[in-house]
């Protein structure tokens, strides 16, 4: 997939952890959402992560092994109609 837009790096984002049922009480390491996408774009996918965190699509969770991400299940709906919405897939 070429990553055109921030849109479809968000997109791709969401999609992994919503794939991964990666809610609430589960989380995930924020440097596994790099994983995936062209090296050259690593560092705008972090920009993009941390834009989504602002945005209140994923919440951190601080721990003594590095920061962990997960879904904002309160905001589940609006993440799967954006993944809908751009990438075509449906929950």
């Amino acid at each position: 997939m070429k990553f055109e837009s921030k849109e479809e790096i968000k997109a791709t984002i969401l999609y992994h952890l919503r794939r991964k049922k990666v809610i609430g009480g589960k989380h995930s390491h924020f440097d596994t959402l790099k994983k995936g996408f062209p090296s050259h774009l690593k560092k705008e996918v972090d920009k993009v992560a941390k834009q989504l965190v602002k945005e209140g699509f994923l919440i951190t969770k601080p721990a003594g092994y590095g920061l962990q991400v997960f879904l904002n299940k309160q905001r589940l709906q609006e993440i799967e109609a954006f993944i809908h919405k751009v990438m075509g897939f449906k929950f």
